[in-house]
């Protein structure tokens, strides 16, 4: 590496310095303000509380966080040739220019695309069976020219097709301004909704959108507003307001388009509002009233609401009825063996997302005969979702597929005559997926539990025992991580890495029994999925001891936390993204955005016992003197999920108890937030660095254990 002279910062009162005594780069030291803590019952001293600044302009923790940036980039410019290497591996693979496939709605085709060299999407329309010109409704690289971050948030047309509005994020705090436009003239109104969700609906005669305000201090999307185009946003009217902050406000619209819907979401309960499309000043009516443990969603179609809920089970069902207050008559009933993840409506078949056994199957039921037909899919391991089926009177059935050796595909399936056609597979330049091997292992856990493990890796270059193995968790919030192909991944395949998503628990990939095993009273158990998964696959010959990498972000980077607390020698370096480490802290402050809606999950601290339990895994509270591996940590200054001095805060106090020589880097992105640099190119640059960290640091444990360099 590059000798580097004797650099001394001296900003707004910390002191940074930095010594070429050793040749290398200097970390940052922060300085230590002790600050104690009174929650819980107990006293806590935080050294580093000082690097929380809910305003982002201390000039004192902005020159702290340009030092760590500073002290990364002099570390990581010892590999940016393999950093620009592989970046233009990754983008050199998803091609210059991308196309969705056009879909139908209201006598329209839409399409998004990319073109060469642009980070952003144009968002297009052709009238169906007329004029075959694209109209260009919105060129995002045009709305993002002069923003340092720009987010295109979504857009909704009227249903007179003569309206749009567009949602825009420019800082990263998922804070959309909302832009109206008349189509029919082009014109842009001068009216701008701010401080929006994004979330979006039009009433029938396209007069009045409807619109979410999220909460000035917790940011949480609370009020439902309607605003009447070519009128003062002053003027605009308060149409309902959560006053429970564990919940959060959605807007949908019916398959039907008979009614906007305002969905009023908790972690494990939910209601929703009905308003008619038609009826714009009508006031939103309950569906049903809110229960503990029980949520449920709607649709409606030819004068019916379905409903699914997990009303009789957590693994919900499905039911019917003609109006509010009337009786539901089970349409599906809740079956333990199976987990009812979503649905849709047509004209002749009512479609089935499910997941069984970690699989998801699409079902497909006749309304008239009640006859059932399953979606073949044509790999054990493999992910599959319902697709863009905006419209119902239509025989015909969208959905996606991918597995780890199968690019992004989308299909048609006629549901009359049993057929499919494949309309689009997502273009990889130079990779020939017949070169790489998937597997779906099942392993034991420490209490008897089997832990599915999907992994892949390139053939002619596995040696049983031989080859490094980066694995990668999340384990949270019942999501599933299924098994999808990442074109960015080929690059770290290419060097003969194997590559494993441990499906922990506290995903939902099992179903709700598998995510209910991973929350509140059971979190340890995420974290043990991970080690004994990763304990296995070594001992399998997946990967060779000494070779051992990690990944996670954002609740990943907690697990990524808890894991290096309880063995801090397992992994020789973990990237750990936007990683929510300080949970004590964060879950004992209700002001911070999404703390209330998250007591479901991790608890919450008033309570005695929820305290007990999250102080002892909390990564933040629990680092201690160990030789902890090397890390690349990444935050955003504008995450309004977690927010940038959690990881801040954490590489701090893990400098100070380190006891081997590891690096630890602090990466923040001081224009984004809780996604990382917008554009698809930079997320690139992203994906880029955070893979030259991983290959590096297994370059450096090669020559050093076996004094020889890599072949790659």
């Amino acid at each position: 590496m590059t000798l580097l002279r004797l650099i001394t910062l001296l900003t707004a009162g910390t002191l940074f310095t930095c010594s070429n005594t050793s040749a290398q780069p200097v970390p940052p030291v922060a300085e230590k303000h002790p600050h104690i803590l009174q929650m819980g019952g107990e006293s806590r001293t935080d050294d580093y509380y000082w690097l929380r600044d809910d305003s982002r302009q201390d000039p004192k923790v902005l020159n702290y966080l340009r030092a760590e940036n500073q002290y990364s980039a002099q570390i990581m410019s010892g590999w940016a040739a393999l950093t620009e290497t592989l970046y233009q591996e990754m983008r050199a693979r998803q091609g210059e220019q991308t196309e969705s496939v056009p879909y139908e709605l209201r006598g329209y085709r839409y399409q998004q695309r990319y073109l060469p060299g642009k980070e952003y999407a144009q968002y297009l329309r052709q009238p169906v069976g007329g004029n075959l010109v694209w109209q260009t409704l919105v060129d995002a690289s045009q709305r993002a020219a002069g923003h340092q971050y720009y987010q295109f948030g979504g857009l909704e047309i009227s249903t007179n097709n003569q309206q749009m509005a567009v949602a825009e994020d420019t800082q990263g705090r998922r804070q959309y301004s909302i832009s109206l436009r008349n189509l029919k003239t082009g014109f842009w109104h001068n009216d701008v909704l701010q401080n929006t969700s994004g979330n979006m609906q039009w009433s029938a005669d396209g007069d009045y959108l409807f619109y979410i305000r999220n909460h000035p201090q917790t940011l949480m999307p609370y009020q439902v507003w309607r605003h009447k185009t070519g009128t003062a946003v002053s003027q605009d009217a308060l149409v309902y307001e959560e006053k429970d902050g564990g919940f959060y406000l959605g807007l949908s619209r019916t398959a039907s388009d008979d009614y906007l819907m305002i969905v009023s979401s908790g972690n494990t309960s939910s209601d929703v509002r009905l308003i008619p499309a038609g009826e714009p000043l009508a006031a939103p009516q309950l569906f049903a009233a809110r229960r503990a443990g029980v949520e449920y969603y709607l649709d409606h179609y030819r004068g019916q609401f379905y409903i699914r809920s997990s009303w009789h089970s957590p693994h919900f069902g499905l039911y019917e009825t003609p109006s509010a207050g009337k009786p539901w008559q089970t349409l599906i009933a809740p079956n333990p063996q199976r987990d009812l993840e979503n649905f849709a409506l047509f004209r002749h078949q009512l479609v089935l997302q499910i997941r069984s056994q970690g699989r998801v199957q699409l079902e497909m039921i006749d309304w008239k005969t009640g006859q059932t037909r399953n979606v073949a899919f044509d790999e054990e391991s493999y992910m599959a979702w319902l697709g863009a089926n905006p419209t119902p009177d239509t025989d015909k059935l969208r959905y996606g597929y991918s597995s780890m050796t199968t690019p992004t595909r989308i299909y048609e399936w006629d549901m009359s005559a049993g057929t499919r056609t494949l309309l689009q597979q997502k273009p990889v330049q130079g990779v020939d997926p017949a070169n790489y091997a998937s597997q779906r292992l099942m392993i034991t856990a420490r209490d008897g539990v089997q832990v599915p493990v999907s992994l892949v890796y390139r053939k002619s270059l596995f040696r049983k025992g031989r080859n490094p193995l980066l694995t990668y968790g999340y384990g949270a919030y019942g999501m599933s991580m299924d098994p999808a192909f990442g074109a960015s991944r080929i690059s770290l395949l290419d060097r003969g890495f194997v590559f494993a998503l441990i499906h922990v628990r506290g995903g939902g990939e099992l179903g709700q029994q598998w995510y209910q095993q991973g929350k509140l009273e059971n979190k340890t158990n995420t974290f043990n999925d991970f080690i004994d998964a990763t304990h296995a696959l070594t001992q399998q010959g997946f990967g060779q001891a000494g070779r051992l990498y990690a990944m996670g972000g954002s609740a990943g980077g907690l697990l990524m936390g808890a894991v290096i607390n309880q063995e801090p020698a397992l992994f020789r370096a973990v990237v750990a993204q936007v990683p929510f480490v300080d949970v004590l802290t964060t879950m004992s402050d209700p002001t911070l955005p999404l703390t209330e809606g998250e007591y479901e999950e991790w608890g919450n601290p008033a309570q005695p016992d929820a305290w007990q339990r999250i102080k002892s895994y909390s990564p933040y509270d629990n680092v201690h003197a160990a030789a902890y591996p090397n890390l690349l940590v990444t935050g955003g200054l504008f995450d309004s999920q977690v927010p940038y001095w959690e990881p801040a805060k954490w590489v701090a106090r893990l400098r100070t108890l380190n006891q081997g020589s590891s690096v630890i880097l602090l990466s923040t992105e001081l224009a984004a937030g809780h996604g990382g640099k917008s554009g698809r190119l930079n997320r690139l640059k992203n994906t880029a660095q955070e893979y030259s960290f991983i290959i590096q640091m297994d370059q450096d444990s090669n020559n050093k254990n076996n004094n020889r360099k890599t072949a790659w």
